[in-house]
């Protein structure tokens, strides 16, 4: 039989994106394997959530290449991409999840046990006769990442997915995540939150106006951080490109 292909590493090559004649991303040059966790850091405004479409093949570089594991085509793929505010469909949480199954392919004499062991997964197993809409905000992006999951993804791609959350519903959503990569799923996401980057990230990707300023092991980047920006970014400090200091 043959073997499904992978979508890892997800490679960028000299890759500008482009809104208007702004520049949004300038010439990046990534590589993102496999392995734990990357997670997307850098201040407000630096490209981070374009830098996720772009892996997820939503966005198209205005120059450069993006492959993945070495194929040019930008779709779906194995990757399942969540938003920072997923849209909830007008039905329950379990056809919510069910919709994602179908989506993917799922047979639907299988769906419905699918179903309960995804909500299950998230927590959600009490609530899933309950409309998707009027659950929580944390229940929201727990079932969006069940919906996700239902893809069964390689990668998962996840836009600030804790933003808006209280830490109780913060930890919820960092368990699935970290369940989700101890089943061998490749987690790519961006997050405002340096305690975060510490509880889940193996590596860092530092942007700073468009640009990958710093890409390490998160110990390297919190302890041994190789550009200024860097270190004022961990230290809290106001993060000035090279182009301002000089």
């Amino acid at each position: 039989m043959r073997a499904i292909s992978s979508d890892l590493p997800i490679v960028l090559n000299g890759v500008s994106l482009m809104a208007g004649a702004t520049t949004i991303l300038d010439q990046l040059n990534l590589t993102i394997g496999r392995g734990g966790p990357t997670l997307i850091v850098g201040p407000n405004g630096s490209g981070k959530t374009s830098l996720l479409r772009l892996c997820m093949g939503l966005a198209h570089p205005a120059r450069g290449r993006v492959s993945w594991g070495g194929r040019t085509d930008g779709g779906p793929g194995r990757r399942a991409f969540l938003f920072q505010k997923p849209v909830m469909l007008r039905r329950s949480a379990a056809a919510n999840v069910a919709y994602g199954l179908a989506r993917a392919g799922h047979p639907s004499g299988l769906r419905h046990s699918r179903v309960l062991e995804l909500l299950e997964t998230v927590g959600l197993s009490e609530l899933a006769l309950r409309p998707a809409r009027r659950l929580s905000g944390g229940e929201q992006q727990r079932l969006a990442l069940a919906r996700a999951l239902a893809r069964q993804p390689e990668i998962l791609l996840l836009d600030e997915p804790t933003a808006s959350l209280d830490p109780a519903a913060t930890r919820v959503v960092e368990d699935i995540i970290h369940a989700s990569v101890q089943s061998g799923t490749k987690v790519i996401m961006t997050t405002h939150d340096l305690g975060q980057v510490r509880r889940l990230a193996s590596d860092v990707v530092f942007l700073v106006r468009g640009r990958v300023c710093e890409h390490a092991g998160v110990a390297d980047f919190f302890d041994r951080p190789l550009t200024p920006q860097a270190g004022a970014f961990v230290r809290g400090d106001l993060v000035l490109d090279q182009q301002d200091g000089d």
